[in-house]
Protein backbone atom coordinates (compact mmCIF):
# COMPACT_ATOMS: atom_id res chain seq x y z
CA UNK A 1 0.00 0.00 0.00
CA UNK A 2 1.23 3.42 -1.02
CA UNK A 3 0.40 6.77 0.55
CA UNK A 4 0.50 10.04 -0.62
CA UNK A 5 0.05 12.84 1.64
CA UNK A 6 2.10 15.75 -0.57
CA UNK A 7 -1.69 16.43 -2.24
CA UNK A 8 -3.10 15.61 -5.46
CA UNK A 9 -3.62 17.82 -8.14
CA UNK A 10 -6.19 20.14 -6.67
CA UNK A 11 -8.24 21.16 -9.68
CA UNK A 12 -8.59 17.08 -10.69
CA UNK A 13 -9.32 16.32 -6.92
CA UNK A 14 -11.76 19.24 -6.57
CA UNK A 15 -13.91 18.49 -9.85
CA UNK A 16 -13.97 14.35 -8.63
CA UNK A 17 -15.43 15.25 -5.12
CA UNK A 18 -17.80 18.00 -6.13
CA UNK A 19 -19.61 15.04 -8.35
CA UNK A 20 -19.74 13.20 -4.94
CA UNK A 21 -23.10 13.67 -3.45
CA UNK A 22 -21.47 13.70 0.12
CA UNK A 23 -19.46 17.28 -0.90
CA UNK A 24 -21.89 18.48 -3.69
CA UNK A 25 -23.57 20.74 -1.33
CA UNK A 26 -20.27 22.34 -0.47
CA UNK A 27 -18.80 25.81 -0.88
CA UNK A 28 -16.10 26.22 -3.70
CA UNK A 29 -14.21 27.57 -0.84
CA UNK A 30 -14.91 25.21 1.85
CA UNK A 31 -14.00 22.25 -0.90
CA UNK A 32 -11.19 23.60 -1.90
CA UNK A 33 -10.13 23.88 1.93
CA UNK A 34 -10.86 19.95 2.02
CA UNK A 35 -8.90 19.45 -0.96
CA UNK A 36 -6.02 20.75 0.70
CA UNK A 37 -5.77 18.28 3.32
CA UNK A 38 -7.41 15.49 1.05
CA UNK A 39 -4.31 12.26 0.85
CA UNK A 40 -4.41 9.39 -1.93
CA UNK A 41 -3.87 5.53 -1.08
CA UNK A 42 -2.78 3.30 -3.98
CA UNK A 43 -3.35 -0.59 -3.55
CA UNK A 44 -2.36 -3.41 -5.66
CA UNK A 45 -4.95 -6.19 -6.55
CA UNK A 46 -5.76 -8.27 -3.26
CA UNK A 47 -4.09 -5.87 -0.85
CA UNK A 48 -5.98 -4.72 2.14
CA UNK A 49 -6.81 -1.15 2.95
CA UNK A 50 -8.28 -1.95 6.80
CA UNK A 51 -9.39 -4.84 8.38
CA UNK A 52 -12.36 -6.19 10.40
CA UNK A 53 -12.22 -5.16 14.04
CA UNK A 54 -9.51 -2.37 13.35
CA UNK A 55 -9.84 1.43 14.87
CA UNK A 56 -11.08 3.43 12.09
CA UNK A 57 -9.50 6.94 11.60
CA UNK A 58 -10.01 7.48 7.78
CA UNK A 59 -12.88 7.92 5.20
CA UNK A 60 -12.10 6.82 2.30
CA UNK A 61 -13.76 7.79 -2.09
CA UNK A 62 -12.60 5.42 -4.33
CA UNK A 63 -11.02 7.47 -7.55
CA UNK A 64 -10.26 4.90 -9.51
CA UNK A 65 -11.00 1.05 -9.65
CA UNK A 66 -12.90 -1.50 -7.56
CA UNK A 67 -12.48 -2.74 -3.62
CA UNK A 68 -14.22 -6.02 -1.83
CA UNK A 69 -16.35 -5.27 1.46
CA UNK A 70 -16.01 -8.52 3.40
CA UNK A 71 -16.68 -9.57 6.99
CA UNK A 72 -16.09 -12.75 9.07
CA UNK A 73 -20.15 -14.50 9.47
CA UNK A 74 -20.67 -18.21 10.97
CA UNK A 75 -16.75 -18.90 11.03
CA UNK A 76 -16.71 -18.10 7.18
CA UNK A 77 -15.45 -14.81 5.22
CA UNK A 78 -18.64 -13.37 3.39
CA UNK A 79 -18.75 -10.89 0.45
CA UNK A 80 -20.83 -8.40 1.34
CA UNK A 81 -20.37 -5.91 -1.38
CA UNK A 82 -17.93 -4.71 -4.28
CA UNK A 83 -17.58 -0.79 -4.60
CA UNK A 84 -16.67 1.43 -7.55
CA UNK A 85 -15.81 4.81 -8.31
CA UNK A 86 -16.88 7.95 -6.19
CA UNK A 87 -18.17 5.60 -3.71
CA UNK A 88 -17.07 6.71 -0.02
CA UNK A 89 -16.09 3.76 2.25
CA UNK A 90 -14.69 3.74 5.80
CA UNK A 91 -17.13 6.53 7.07
CA UNK A 92 -19.30 4.09 9.34
CA UNK A 93 -15.93 3.98 11.74
CA UNK A 94 -15.60 7.21 12.05
CA UNK A 95 -19.24 7.79 12.54
CA UNK A 96 -19.75 5.37 15.39
CA UNK A 97 -16.28 6.48 16.56
CA UNK A 98 -15.88 2.05 16.90
CA UNK A 99 -13.58 -0.20 15.58
CA UNK A 100 -14.31 -1.16 11.72
CA UNK A 101 -17.16 -3.43 11.54
CA UNK A 102 -16.22 -5.09 7.84
CA UNK A 103 -12.73 -5.21 5.91
CA UNK A 104 -11.93 -3.86 2.67
CA UNK A 105 -9.36 -5.06 0.13
CA UNK A 106 -8.54 -4.03 -3.55
CA UNK A 107 -10.23 -6.23 -6.39
CA UNK A 108 -8.60 -4.37 -8.58
CA UNK A 109 -5.87 -1.51 -9.00
CA UNK A 110 -7.11 1.33 -6.82
CA UNK A 111 -6.45 4.83 -5.96
CA UNK A 112 -8.77 6.38 -3.11
CA UNK A 113 -8.86 9.78 -1.51
CA UNK A 114 -8.55 9.73 2.18
CA UNK A 115 -10.07 11.99 4.67
CA UNK A 116 -8.67 12.28 8.17
CA UNK A 117 -11.55 11.80 10.83
CA UNK A 118 -11.04 15.57 12.02
CA UNK A 119 -11.47 16.68 8.40
CA UNK A 120 -14.36 14.93 8.18
CA UNK A 121 -16.53 15.68 11.06
CA UNK A 122 -15.97 19.65 9.94
CA UNK A 123 -18.08 18.35 6.71
CA UNK A 124 -20.98 16.31 8.55
CA UNK A 125 -21.37 19.38 11.05
CA UNK A 126 -21.55 22.19 8.28
CA UNK A 127 -23.30 20.48 5.70
CA UNK A 128 -27.02 19.34 6.12
CA UNK A 129 -26.87 17.95 2.29
CA UNK A 130 -23.56 16.01 3.76
CA UNK A 131 -25.76 14.80 6.38
CA UNK A 132 -28.66 13.59 4.76
CA UNK A 133 -26.01 11.96 2.13
CA UNK A 134 -24.36 9.88 4.89
CA UNK A 135 -27.49 9.13 6.73
CA UNK A 136 -29.24 7.60 3.64
CA UNK A 137 -25.74 5.85 2.76
CA UNK A 138 -25.78 4.53 6.07
CA UNK A 139 -29.28 3.29 6.44
CA UNK A 140 -28.88 1.57 2.64
CA UNK A 141 -25.63 -0.05 3.49
CA UNK A 142 -27.15 -1.29 6.84
CA UNK A 143 -30.41 -2.96 5.04
CA UNK A 144 -28.03 -4.41 2.97
CA UNK A 145 -26.25 -5.85 5.12
CA UNK A 146 -28.49 -7.28 7.80
CA UNK A 147 -30.27 -9.18 5.04
CA UNK A 148 -26.90 -10.24 3.63
CA UNK A 149 -25.46 -11.45 6.98
CA UNK A 150 -29.35 -13.07 7.93
CA UNK A 151 -29.00 -15.14 4.84
CA UNK A 152 -25.54 -16.14 5.49
CA UNK A 153 -26.54 -17.64 9.42
CA UNK A 154 -30.05 -19.05 7.73
CA UNK A 155 -27.23 -20.92 5.15
CA UNK A 156 -24.97 -22.06 8.43
CA UNK A 157 -27.58 -23.20 10.28
CA UNK A 158 -28.81 -25.23 7.58
CA UNK A 159 -25.24 -26.41 6.99
CA UNK A 160 -25.24 -27.87 10.69
CA UNK A 161 -28.69 -29.20 10.64
CA UNK A 162 -27.93 -31.55 7.38
CA UNK A 163 -24.41 -32.49 8.86
CA UNK A 164 -26.29 -33.14 12.05
CA UNK A 165 -29.30 -35.43 10.61
CA UNK A 166 -26.81 -37.32 8.20
CA UNK A 167 -24.69 -38.10 11.54
CA UNK A 168 -27.56 -39.22 13.03
CA UNK A 169 -29.35 -41.43 10.58
CA UNK A 170 -25.71 -42.87 9.92
CA UNK A 171 -26.48 -45.20 13.24
CA UNK A 172 -29.90 -46.56 12.69
CA UNK A 173 -29.47 -47.08 8.85
CA UNK A 174 -26.30 -48.96 9.67
CA UNK A 175 -28.31 -51.24 11.98
CA UNK A 176 -31.12 -51.82 9.60
CA UNK A 177 -29.29 -52.92 7.31
CA UNK A 178 -26.77 -54.97 9.60
CA UNK A 179 -30.54 -56.52 10.88
CA UNK A 180 -31.76 -56.98 7.41
CA UNK A 181 -28.03 -59.25 6.02
CA UNK A 182 -28.63 -61.17 9.70
CA UNK A 183 -32.21 -61.94 9.36
CA UNK A 184 -31.60 -63.67 5.50
CA UNK A 185 -29.53 -66.05 7.46
CA UNK A 186 -31.72 -66.10 10.58
CA UNK A 187 -34.75 -67.63 8.61
CA UNK A 188 -33.08 -69.89 6.52
CA UNK A 189 -31.48 -71.47 9.85
CA UNK A 190 -35.03 -71.20 11.41
CA UNK A 191 -36.94 -72.61 8.40
CA UNK A 192 -34.53 -75.81 8.81
CA UNK A 193 -35.05 -76.17 12.22
CA UNK A 194 -39.14 -76.18 11.81
CA UNK A 195 -38.80 -78.82 9.24
CA UNK A 196 -36.86 -80.65 12.10
CA UNK A 197 -39.23 -80.41 14.74
CA UNK A 198 -42.11 -80.99 12.37
CA UNK A 199 -40.90 -84.70 12.33
CA UNK A 200 -41.18 -85.28 16.03
CA UNK A 201 -44.32 -86.42 17.59
CA UNK A 202 -45.76 -84.22 19.95
CA UNK A 203 -47.67 -84.64 22.45
CA UNK A 204 -50.75 -81.48 23.62
CA UNK A 205 -48.94 -80.76 27.03
CA UNK A 206 -45.33 -80.36 24.77
CA UNK A 207 -47.35 -78.22 21.87
CA UNK A 208 -48.37 -76.09 24.77
CA UNK A 209 -45.12 -75.93 25.91
CA UNK A 210 -43.85 -75.41 22.70
CA UNK A 211 -46.41 -72.40 22.33
CA UNK A 212 -45.41 -70.63 26.07
CA UNK A 213 -40.97 -70.89 24.77
CA UNK A 214 -42.33 -69.41 21.32
CA UNK A 215 -43.87 -66.21 22.96
CA UNK A 216 -41.06 -66.20 25.89
CA UNK A 217 -38.70 -65.72 22.75
CA UNK A 218 -40.80 -62.74 21.22
CA UNK A 219 -41.15 -60.91 24.39
CA UNK A 220 -37.71 -61.41 25.71
CA UNK A 221 -36.72 -60.23 21.64
CA UNK A 222 -38.12 -56.68 22.80
CA UNK A 223 -37.18 -56.58 26.46
CA UNK A 224 -33.63 -58.20 26.98
CA UNK A 225 -32.88 -59.53 30.52
CA UNK A 226 -30.91 -57.30 33.02
CA UNK A 227 -27.73 -58.74 34.07
CA UNK A 228 -24.38 -57.15 34.45
CA UNK A 229 -21.47 -58.51 32.40
CA UNK A 230 -19.73 -60.59 35.30
CA UNK A 231 -23.16 -62.06 35.93
CA UNK A 232 -24.35 -62.90 32.12
CA UNK A 233 -20.26 -64.42 31.24
CA UNK A 234 -21.02 -66.63 34.03
CA UNK A 235 -23.71 -68.29 33.13
CA UNK A 236 -23.19 -68.02 29.14
CA UNK A 237 -20.02 -70.76 30.44
CA UNK A 238 -22.36 -72.79 33.00
CA UNK A 239 -24.77 -73.11 29.72
CA UNK A 240 -22.14 -73.45 27.14
CA UNK A 241 -20.70 -76.55 29.80
CA UNK A 242 -24.37 -77.96 30.21
CA UNK A 243 -24.87 -78.14 26.13
CA UNK A 244 -21.54 -79.70 25.43
CA UNK A 245 -22.14 -82.03 27.65
CA UNK A 246 -24.82 -82.85 25.82
CA UNK A 247 -23.19 -83.07 22.63
CA UNK A 248 -24.17 -80.13 21.09
CA UNK A 249 -21.53 -78.85 18.10
CA UNK A 250 -22.48 -74.59 18.37
CA UNK A 251 -23.03 -74.39 22.32
CA UNK A 252 -20.75 -71.07 22.18
CA UNK A 253 -23.55 -69.58 19.64
CA UNK A 254 -26.54 -70.57 21.87
CA UNK A 255 -25.38 -69.43 24.84
CA UNK A 256 -25.91 -65.94 25.06
CA UNK A 257 -29.41 -66.68 23.08
CA UNK A 258 -30.72 -68.90 26.03
CA UNK A 259 -29.05 -66.44 28.67
CA UNK A 260 -31.39 -63.97 27.15
CA UNK A 261 -33.93 -65.81 27.30
CA UNK A 262 -33.35 -66.15 31.08
CA UNK A 263 -32.40 -69.81 31.08
CA UNK A 264 -29.85 -70.99 33.08
CA UNK A 265 -29.06 -74.68 34.11
CA UNK A 266 -32.38 -75.15 36.09
CA UNK A 267 -34.63 -73.70 33.62
CA UNK A 268 -32.62 -76.21 30.85
CA UNK A 269 -32.90 -79.61 32.98
CA UNK A 270 -36.78 -78.80 33.10
CA UNK A 271 -36.27 -78.65 29.50
CA UNK A 272 -35.28 -82.38 29.68
CA UNK A 273 -38.48 -83.54 31.83
CA UNK A 274 -40.74 -81.73 28.82
CA UNK A 275 -39.60 -83.39 26.24
CA UNK A 276 -37.24 -86.67 24.92
CA UNK A 277 -33.59 -87.12 24.00
CA UNK A 278 -33.80 -87.12 20.47
CA UNK A 279 -36.34 -84.09 20.66
CA UNK A 280 -34.66 -81.44 23.52
CA UNK A 281 -31.76 -80.86 21.12
CA UNK A 282 -33.91 -80.29 17.90
CA UNK A 283 -36.29 -77.82 20.62
CA UNK A 284 -33.05 -75.73 21.41
CA UNK A 285 -32.12 -74.93 17.83
CA UNK A 286 -35.79 -73.97 17.15
CA UNK A 287 -36.08 -72.06 20.28
CA UNK A 288 -32.62 -69.84 19.34
CA UNK A 289 -33.08 -69.40 16.09
CA UNK A 290 -36.84 -68.46 16.76
CA UNK A 291 -35.28 -65.90 19.55
CA UNK A 292 -32.92 -64.72 16.33
CA UNK A 293 -35.61 -63.87 14.24
CA UNK A 294 -37.76 -62.17 17.09
CA UNK A 295 -34.60 -59.93 18.18
CA UNK A 296 -33.40 -59.01 14.42
CA UNK A 297 -36.94 -57.93 13.38
CA UNK A 298 -37.31 -55.87 16.60
CA UNK A 299 -33.63 -53.80 15.68
CA UNK A 300 -35.28 -53.19 12.30
CA UNK A 301 -38.23 -51.92 13.87
CA UNK A 302 -36.40 -50.07 16.71
CA UNK A 303 -33.73 -48.72 13.86
CA UNK A 304 -36.71 -47.80 10.61
CA UNK A 305 -38.52 -46.27 13.63
CA UNK A 306 -35.11 -44.15 14.70
CA UNK A 307 -34.88 -43.10 11.13
CA UNK A 308 -38.73 -41.86 10.84
CA UNK A 309 -38.48 -40.32 14.17
CA UNK A 310 -35.27 -38.18 13.46
CA UNK A 311 -37.20 -37.36 9.40
CA UNK A 312 -40.28 -36.40 11.82
CA UNK A 313 -37.52 -34.27 13.79
CA UNK A 314 -36.15 -32.28 10.83
CA UNK A 315 -39.79 -31.75 9.16
CA UNK A 316 -40.35 -30.02 12.64
CA UNK A 317 -37.20 -27.75 12.66
CA UNK A 318 -39.15 -25.33 10.66
CA UNK A 319 -42.27 -25.30 12.26
CA UNK A 320 -40.63 -25.57 15.89
CA UNK A 321 -43.98 -23.92 17.26
CA UNK A 322 -46.53 -27.07 16.20
CA UNK A 323 -43.82 -29.76 16.71
CA UNK A 324 -45.41 -32.50 18.97
CA UNK A 325 -44.61 -32.44 22.54
CA UNK A 326 -45.56 -35.46 24.45
CA UNK A 327 -45.39 -37.26 27.45
CA UNK A 328 -41.19 -38.97 27.14
CA UNK A 329 -40.00 -42.02 29.35
CA UNK A 330 -36.62 -41.17 29.72
CA UNK A 331 -35.15 -44.97 30.46
CA UNK A 332 -37.23 -46.03 26.90
CA UNK A 333 -35.31 -44.04 25.14
CA UNK A 334 -31.86 -44.83 26.64
CA UNK A 335 -32.72 -48.42 26.10
CA UNK A 336 -33.73 -48.10 22.66
CA UNK A 337 -30.25 -46.25 21.63
CA UNK A 338 -28.62 -48.79 23.36
CA UNK A 339 -30.15 -51.01 21.20
CA UNK A 340 -29.58 -48.79 18.10
CA UNK A 341 -25.48 -48.78 19.13
CA UNK A 342 -25.47 -52.61 20.08
CA UNK A 343 -22.59 -53.12 17.42
CA UNK A 344 -20.80 -50.29 18.45
CA UNK A 345 -20.87 -51.62 21.78
CA UNK A 346 -19.97 -54.98 21.03
CA UNK A 347 -16.51 -54.32 21.55
CA UNK A 348 -16.26 -55.52 24.97
CA UNK A 349 -17.72 -52.34 26.71
CA UNK A 350 -19.97 -52.95 29.77
CA UNK A 351 -23.08 -51.16 30.03
CA UNK A 352 -24.21 -50.52 33.63
CA UNK A 353 -27.71 -48.93 33.59
CA UNK A 354 -28.59 -47.44 37.41
CA UNK A 355 -31.98 -45.96 36.49
CA UNK A 356 -33.75 -44.53 39.29
CA UNK A 357 -36.85 -45.92 40.31
CA UNK A 358 -40.59 -44.15 39.35
CA UNK A 359 -38.91 -41.77 37.82
CA UNK A 360 -41.38 -39.79 36.17
CA UNK A 361 -42.31 -39.34 32.37
CA UNK A 362 -41.40 -35.51 31.37
CA UNK A 363 -43.03 -33.33 29.03
CA UNK A 364 -40.38 -33.50 25.75
CA UNK A 365 -39.87 -33.93 22.23
CA UNK A 366 -39.10 -37.33 22.44
CA UNK A 367 -36.98 -38.38 18.83
CA UNK A 368 -34.95 -35.19 19.59
CA UNK A 369 -34.06 -36.01 23.24
CA UNK A 370 -32.54 -39.94 21.14
CA UNK A 371 -30.79 -37.90 19.45
CA UNK A 372 -29.31 -36.20 22.31
CA UNK A 373 -28.83 -40.12 24.17
CA UNK A 374 -27.13 -41.25 21.06
CA UNK A 375 -24.45 -38.52 20.42
CA UNK A 376 -23.50 -38.46 24.19
CA UNK A 377 -23.04 -42.83 24.21
CA UNK A 378 -21.55 -42.63 20.72
CA UNK A 379 -19.08 -39.91 22.29
CA UNK A 380 -18.56 -42.24 24.89
CA UNK A 381 -17.56 -45.08 22.92
CA UNK A 382 -15.08 -43.53 21.03
CA UNK A 383 -13.68 -42.27 24.47
CA UNK A 384 -12.93 -45.69 25.49
CA UNK A 385 -11.04 -46.81 22.49
CA UNK A 386 -8.24 -48.78 23.24
CA UNK A 387 -9.23 -48.45 26.64
CA UNK A 388 -8.96 -51.72 29.17
CA UNK A 389 -12.06 -52.77 31.26
CA UNK A 390 -14.14 -50.11 29.05
CA UNK A 391 -17.09 -48.95 31.04
CA UNK A 392 -20.47 -46.76 30.33
CA UNK A 393 -22.46 -46.45 32.95
CA UNK A 394 -26.11 -44.13 32.61
CA UNK A 395 -27.34 -43.43 35.54
CA UNK A 396 -30.71 -41.49 36.25
CA UNK A 397 -32.61 -40.06 39.96
CA UNK A 398 -34.83 -36.96 40.14
CA UNK A 399 -34.16 -33.66 41.48
CA UNK A 400 -37.25 -31.93 42.73
CA UNK A 401 -39.20 -30.78 39.86
CA UNK A 402 -35.74 -31.58 37.05
CA UNK A 403 -34.94 -34.84 35.81
CA UNK A 404 -31.37 -35.78 35.37
CA UNK A 405 -29.78 -37.96 33.11
CA UNK A 406 -25.75 -38.86 33.13
CA UNK A 407 -23.57 -40.50 30.94
CA UNK A 408 -20.54 -41.68 32.60
CA UNK A 409 -17.42 -43.25 30.64
CA UNK A 410 -13.78 -44.21 32.18
CA UNK A 411 -11.84 -43.01 29.31
CA UNK A 412 -9.09 -40.83 29.16
CA UNK A 413 -10.61 -37.60 30.11
CA UNK A 414 -10.66 -34.41 28.78
CA UNK A 415 -8.33 -32.15 29.22
CA UNK A 416 -9.20 -28.40 31.10
CA UNK A 417 -8.73 -26.24 28.35
CA UNK A 418 -11.31 -28.26 25.94
CA UNK A 419 -13.67 -28.50 28.86
CA UNK A 420 -15.41 -25.11 28.09
CA UNK A 421 -15.32 -25.52 24.50
CA UNK A 422 -17.13 -29.33 24.01
CA UNK A 423 -20.65 -27.83 23.20
CA UNK A 424 -19.37 -25.47 20.65
CA UNK A 425 -20.76 -26.00 17.17
CA UNK A 426 -17.75 -27.60 15.16
CA UNK A 427 -15.04 -28.00 18.13
CA UNK A 428 -13.94 -31.52 18.24
CA UNK A 429 -10.83 -33.44 18.91
CA UNK A 430 -11.55 -36.76 16.91
CA UNK A 431 -9.18 -37.55 13.72
CA UNK A 432 -10.37 -35.47 10.67
CA UNK A 433 -13.11 -37.79 8.78
CA UNK A 434 -14.10 -39.31 12.12
CA UNK A 435 -16.22 -36.04 13.83
CA UNK A 436 -18.18 -33.59 12.96
CA UNK A 437 -17.86 -31.20 16.03
CA UNK A 438 -21.64 -31.08 15.47
CA UNK A 439 -23.04 -33.44 18.25
CA UNK A 440 -22.73 -31.54 21.53
CA UNK A 441 -23.88 -28.84 19.89
CA UNK A 442 -26.89 -29.83 18.59
CA UNK A 443 -27.49 -32.47 21.88
CA UNK A 444 -26.77 -28.63 24.21
CA UNK A 445 -29.17 -26.36 21.48
CA UNK A 446 -32.08 -29.78 22.17
CA UNK A 447 -31.67 -29.55 25.88
CA UNK A 448 -31.18 -26.14 26.73
CA UNK A 449 -33.19 -23.90 23.88
CA UNK A 450 -36.28 -26.82 23.20
CA UNK A 451 -36.44 -27.90 27.09
CA UNK A 452 -35.50 -25.01 29.21
CA UNK A 453 -33.14 -27.57 30.89
CA UNK A 454 -29.09 -27.52 31.11
CA UNK A 455 -26.25 -29.60 30.03
CA UNK A 456 -22.96 -29.65 32.18
CA UNK A 457 -19.73 -31.85 31.98
CA UNK A 458 -17.30 -32.79 34.22
CA UNK A 459 -14.08 -34.93 34.00
CA UNK A 460 -11.31 -35.84 35.18
CA UNK A 461 -8.38 -39.22 33.94
CA UNK A 462 -10.35 -42.04 34.15
CA UNK A 463 -13.81 -40.79 34.35
CA UNK A 464 -15.85 -38.50 32.58
CA UNK A 465 -19.74 -37.08 33.52
CA UNK A 466 -21.87 -35.56 30.95
CA UNK A 467 -25.41 -34.43 32.59
CA UNK A 468 -28.32 -33.51 31.00
CA UNK A 469 -31.28 -31.87 33.40
CA UNK A 470 -34.34 -31.99 32.10
CA UNK A 471 -37.47 -29.62 33.88
CA UNK A 472 -40.40 -32.49 33.89
CA UNK A 473 -42.63 -29.76 32.31
CA UNK A 474 -40.71 -27.14 30.48
CA UNK A 475 -43.83 -25.23 29.51
CA UNK A 476 -43.61 -23.77 33.17
CA UNK A 477 -39.77 -22.68 32.21
CA UNK A 478 -41.29 -20.19 29.21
Amino acid sequence: MSHAHDHPGEDVTFEFLKKVPLFADMSDEDLHHLCDSVGTVQLAAGEELFAEGSEGDMAYIIKEGQVEIVKESAGREMLLAVRGEGVVIGEMALLESAPRTASVRARTPVILYSIEKEDFDRLLAGSITALQAMFHTFLGRFRENQGLLRQSEKMAQLGTLTAGVAHELNNPSAAVQRAADQLREAMTALGASYARISVLHFNAEQEASLNILGERARVNAVQPVEMDALARSDREAAIETWLEARGKPNAWEIAPSLVNLNFDETGLSKLTEDFNEDQVNCVIDWLNNTYNVYNLLNELTLGAGRISSIVKALKSYSYLDQAPVQKVDIHEGLDNTLLILRSKLKTGINVTREYAENLPLIQGYGSELNQVWTNLIDNAVDALEGRENPQITLRTRQEGKWVVVEVQDNGIGIPPENLGKVFDAFFTTKPVGKGTGLGLDISYNIVVSKHRGDMKVRSKPGETVFEAWLPVNFEEFK
